[in-house]
C-alpha cells in the first residue's frame, strides 16, 4: 500500500452520491495497492483459471453517515486485473473501472514472514511497477496512526451508470502490517489523468505491507 496526499478538490468529481470524503488529520489520501487474490469463490463457487490473480488498484476514502454511525469505505478509480473475463464481470455487475492488460507478480519470503513484493503490469508499450522491500516483522495495526486509517474500511461505494450509488460491505479481521520502502513506476497520466499522474510521481507520504485474510466481499445494495 502506497499512499498519496492529495488536495480534496481532485477527488470530489469521483465522490459517489451518498458520500463524502474521509479525511485524515483534514488531509486527504489515495493509494495505490496491489494484492493477490487467491482461492476465489464468486457465489461459493470457484470459477476455473480465473481463482488467483494479481490486481493494482487506485483508491481513496470516504464515508456514509448512518443512524448507527459512520460508514468508512473505499472509493476505486481503477483496478488492473490480468483476465479480461474478470474486468467484464466487475464492470458489468458493479461498474467498476477494471482494466485487463498483462501482469506478473513476484512474492519473497524469509524467517520473519514477505521480504519483498513485485507487482508489474505492461500499459502503453512499457512496463509499469510497484516493488516493496520490508523492514522488520508484521505488527498489529496501532489505534490513531496512518496506517489504520488506511487499512480499516470496510465497505465499498461505487457509482453506477445512473447516478446512484451502489454499496456493499467487506468483512475481514484487522490486517497486521509490515514496515516498509516502495516505489512506484507507471504511466500515470494515460492510466487515470493528468492530475492523478502528479501525485503519483511525487514520494508517497506513507508506505507498508499488509499481511491479508479471508476476505468476504457482500452483495451490493443501491442507496436511495
Amino acid at each position: 500500500m502506497l499512499n498519496y496526499e492529495i488536495a480534496p478538490e481532485l477527488l470530489a468529481p469521483f465522490v459517489p452520491a451518498g458520500t463524502e470524503l474521509d479525511l485524515w488529520h483534514g488531509q486527504a489520501y489515495v493509494s495505490v495497492v496491489g494484492f493477490l487474490f487467491l482461492q476465489t469463490r464468486v457465489l461459493g463457487f470457484p470459477i476455473p483459471f480465473h481463482r488467483n490473480f494479481p490486481e493494482v488498484n487506485l483508491r481513496f476514502y470516504v464515508r456514509r453517515p448512518t443512524a448507527s454511525g459512520a460508514r468508512r469505505g473505499v472509493v476505486f478509480i481503477r483496478e488492473i486485473v490480468p483476465r479480461p473475463a474478470i474486468a467484464w464481470a466487475a464492470r458489468t455487475f458493479y461498474n467498476e473501472n477494471y482494466l485487463a492488460l498483462p501482469m506478473s507478480h513476484q512474492v519473497e519470503t524469509g524467517p520473519d514472514g514477505v521480504r519483498a513484493v513485485t507487482y508489474a503490469w505492461q500499459y502503453s508499450g512499457r512496463e509499469n511497477s510497484i516493488q516493496l522491500q520490508t523492514r522488520g516483522s508484521a505488527q498489529p495495526l496501532v489505534a490513531g496512526t496512518a496506517a489504520e486509517f488506511i487499512a480499516e474500511h470496510y465497505w465499498g461505494y461505487s457509482r453506477q451508470r445512473d447516478g446512484s450509488t451502489l454499496e456493499y460491505q467487506v468483512e475481514h479481521p484487522p490486517w497486521r502490517v509490515q514496515a516498509a520502502a516502495a516505489s512506484l513506476e507507471c504511466a500515470g497520466a494515460g492510466l487515470y489523468g493528468p492530475a492523478f499522474a502528479e501525485v503519483l510521481h511525487s514520494p508517497p507520504a506513507s508506505e507498508f505491507l499488509a499481511e491479508g485474510s479471508p476476505v468476504t466481499v457482500r452483495k451490493g445494495v443501491r442507496l436511495p
